[in-house]
Parts: structure tokens; sequence; C-alpha cells
């Protein structure tokens, strides 16, 4: 069945692209979704009209993608996590941590567009793709640092202050349970 596209479909064409696909695929998905219309002089006129405007649109935010590019060359983000032995960390660094961390320094970014081949383990810089629309990428640093161990600082001063006798405590105890 031929069909044109309404949008851009991944791995069968582009806007305003007529081809030729099952008949099935084109009634079941492509057209109850709105992805497509049956090739038609009436749809063809349509789908004229919609790729100009398609075409302006996209046009509008890949400018607008360019511009946030432009902000974000220079962001650094980082992200501090528990580490155990060897430098491994307990857990690990997401698309969504660096989305988080990202939305604190003013950055509104879709976890989605975060480009990991898989969560980060290690201690370190990593260089993240932020993919802000289809030819426009922006990188940013990622720095995963160690966390600093909140328990670590207060047992230092409780050694160097001397604690209260035993003693005391014991009758503070008695004298509540009365």
């Amino acid at each position: 069945m031929e069909i044109v596209l309404r949008q851009t479909v991944d791995k069968l064409g582009s806007a305003g692209e007529v081809v030729q696909v099952k008949v099935g695929y084109a009634r079941n998905y492509l057209v109850p979704q709105k992805l497509a219309y049956p090739v038609t002089p009436g749809n063809m006129k349509l789908i004229e009209q919609e790729c100009n405007s398609l075409l302006r649109r996209e046009t509008q935010q890949k400018e607008e993608a360019e511009k946030l590019r432009e902000l974000m060359s220079g962001a650094e983000v980082s992200v501090a996590r528990r580490v155990g032995e060897q430098d491994v960390l307990y857990g690990s660094v997401t698309s969504s941590d660096i989305a988080e961390e990202l939305e604190k320094q003013g950055f509104t970014i879709d976890r989605r567009k975060i480009v990991l081949d898989g969560p980060i383990k290690k201690l370190g810089e990593f260089e993240i793709p932020v993919r802000l629309f289809r030819e426009v990428t922006a990188e940013i640093k990622l720095r995963v640092e160690a966390e600093q161990e909140v328990g670590a600082a207060p047992d230092a001063a409780a050694e160097s202050e001397p604690e209260p006798a035993p003693e005391a405590t014991a009758d503070s105890d008695a004298a509540v349970s009365e």
C-alpha cells in the first residue's frame, strides 16, 4: 500500500515522502496514529501544506536548540555518591541524575535526550552528549565525586570532648522511669 508520511518515522522515511508499506502496518498503525495518509490527490495537497508548516517549525526548533547548545557549552555537572573499596560507586549515576543537576543550573532537559551508553559506576570526569535536536548535540562535563561521609566529622569532635559520666546518665534514666 502506498502512503504519504505526515511525520518522520524512524526506519521508514521523512515527512512528505511517499513510501510503500504493508497494508496491515498502514491500516493498524500509521493511519490511526495520524503518522500517514493514503496516497490520493487531496491528501497530497494536504501533506504539502503540512510539510511547509513542519519545515518552518523544525527550523525554529533547530535555531532554539543551537542557542541552547551555546549556553550549555560550558556547563559542568558534579554528582556526589557513596563509594566503596577501590573507588566503585554503591549505586550509579544515570541520565535522571544528570537531568536533575542540569535543572538546578537552570537547564530543563528531558532525561531521554542525555545519551549514556550505560549507568556510570566509577569516579572521574566524563564528557556526556546531550542530543537537543536531530543534528544538534551539546557536550557537558560530568564529574562524579566521592560523597563526604556525614558521620566522620562528628565522631572526631566527640573524641576530643569528654563524655558525661555513665552514672549520671543512669540516674537520669531512673528518675524518668519513676
